[in-house]
C-alpha cells in the first residue's frame, strides 16, 4: 500500500503536545509494571493478557484475537503466552472449529494471579492517572483517545 501523503509537517507546540503524550505514556506504563512485578509475578504485558482472557467468553480467545486485543504481534502474544504457560496461568488449546486454531484459555491460577493484580494495578491506575485530573478532564482525555484509537 503506497504511503499516505504529508500535506504538512507538525507545529512546535503540536510536536510538543505528541512528546508529552509518549512521555505520559512511557511513564505511567513504566511505574505501574515496576508496582506490579515488585507485588505479583507478572508483567503489564501479562496482566492485559490476563485481562483480555478474563473478559472473554469462556475466558479463552484464538491466538490472534488475543494479539489484536493486546496490540502485540502475533510473535510477540505467542512468547507472552509462552512465558504464563510455564507460570500455569494460562493454557492453549487446540480450536473445536479448527483442527489448525490454537486458543489461550485462562486457568485457575491465572484468575487468581488477575485479582491479586488487579488491586495493585487499580490503584495504581488511580494514584499515578485519575487523581491528576479533574472529572471534565478525565472525561475530554477520554474522549480524546477514543476519536484517536478510531481513526487509526
Amino acid at each position: 500500500m503506497p504511503e499516505p501523503a504529508v500535506t504538512r509537517m507538525p507545529t512546535g507546540k503540536e510536536l510538543d503536545a505528541w512528546r508529552s503524550f509518549l512521555r505520559a505514556h512511557a511513564r505511567l506504563s513504566r511505574v505501574l509494571e515496576a508496582e506490579l512485578v515488585a507485588d505479583h509475578p507478572i508483567t503489564l504485558g501479562g496482566y492485559d493478557v490476563l485481562v483480555q482472557l478474563a473478559e472473554a467468553p469462556e475466558r479463552r480467545l484464538r491466538m490472534a484475537e488475543l494479539a489484536d486485543a493486546v496490540l502485540l504481534s502475533r510473535s510477540g502474544v505467542t512468547r507472552l503466552v509462552d512465558r504464563l504457560e510455564m507460570a500455569g496461568m494460562v493454557t492453549r488449546e487446540r480450536f473445536d472449529g479448527d483442527g489448525r486454531g490454537i486458543v489461550a484459555v485462562l486457568t485457575t491460577k491465572g484468575v487468581d494471579t488477575l485479582r491479586a493484580a488487579a488491586r495493585t494495578h487499580l490503584a495504581g491506575v488511580v494514584r499515578h492517572f485519575v487523581e491528576h485530573l479533574n472529572e471534565d478532564e478525565l472525561a475530554s482525555f477520554g474522549a480524546m483517545c477514543s476519536r484517536l484509537a478510531d481513526q487509526c
